[in-house]
């Protein structure tokens, strides 16, 4: 190959490492022309595969500043620039060379990394990229809830303490209004006490005015009613002396009557005594 060649070669070379996210180096001796274009066809959505002079891979991956891949350039080697996912085509590799063992992956880089063939058939063992998409999309989605529940959380604390304070700030104006409220709140409590004493006090005087009403109404109707049991109780003590005075007045009388009757006639003198005449008797003297 002349020397413009090899040099346009190693250019596509290097340029293929460099916008390459991953490089698989394979070894495909023993494999037919139609077994490599299978491969080709089944990695082609993610990677090109090609094969190359090791002289030239080397210098390539030396200017691409892969060193590390210098010493697996050994023998019939093609390698599998992958430009899409590197877990799809390492799967790819793996299952090909399940059916055609002649296919030897011999290692190869990822994102600068070097790696090894035990690596590379672990990275084929991993879930896809769409896979791990998909599950990284509900962690993600679990993630969401799980911090709108975190968020959510503090906010319904949060509601429930504003709750709180306010009924709180009902009864103490400074747990809001701070040193000011608290100052301002020993006037606002005189004040309402004096209110309240004053309303307590109209109140009491209502209440007294309104007791002697009732205890003067009480009193004149007493007054009233034991006015008119006097008069009544003299009428009848009135009433029933009368009718005493006249039962004694009757009673004496009938009494006079029955003594008339029962009582005899007083007795006449036989003789009346000459003194009781005024006459003087014989012999007698006269008076003085």
């Amino acid at each position: 190959m002349a020397r413009p060649d090899k040099a346009a070669a190693v250019a596509e070379i290097t340029e293929a490492f460099r916008s390459s996210s991953a490089a698989l180096l394979t070894e495909y001796r023993g494999l037919t022309v139609a077994q490599l274009k299978e491969l080709r066809r089944t990695l082609s959505a993610d990677a090109t595969y090609a094969v190359v002079k090791n002289t030239l891979g080397r210098i390539a991956a030396r200017e691409a500043g892969l060193g590390m891949l210098e010493p697996l350039l050994e023998g019939p080697s093609a390698i599998a620039f992958v430009t899409g996912d590197p877990v799809t085509v390492a799967k790819g590799i793996r299952d090909f060379a399940r059916g055609n063992p002649a296919l030897i992956v011999k290692g190869g880089v990822l994102d600068g990394r070097e790696l090894t063939a035990d690596e590379i058939r672990r990275l084929a063992d991993l879930e896809s990229r769409e896979v791990l998409l998909a599950k990284l999309a509900g962690a993600m989605k679990a993630s969401l809830s799980q911090a709108v529940g975190l968020f959510a959380a503090p906010l319904a604390q949060v509601a429930r303490l504003i709750g709180a304070l306010e009924q709180k700030a009902a009864v103490d104006p400074s747990i809001i209004g701070g040193r000011g409220a608290a100052e301002a709140s020993p006037e606002a409590s005189d004040a309402e006490d004096g209110a309240a004493t004053e309303t307590a006090s109209d109140e009491a005087d209502a209440a007294a005015e309104a007791s002697d009403a009732e205890d003067g109404a009480a009193t004149e109707t007493a007054s009233d009613e034991a006015d008119a049991a006097a008069e009544a109780s003299d009428a009848e003590d009135g009433a029933a002396t009368e009718t005493a005075s006249d039962e004694a007045d009757a009673a004496a009388e009938a009494s006079d009557a029955e003594d008339g009757a029962e009582s005899p006639p007083d007795p006449q003198p036989d003789h009346v005594p000459p003194a009781a005449t005024g006459d003087a008797g014989p012999g007698a003297e006269p008076d003085a």
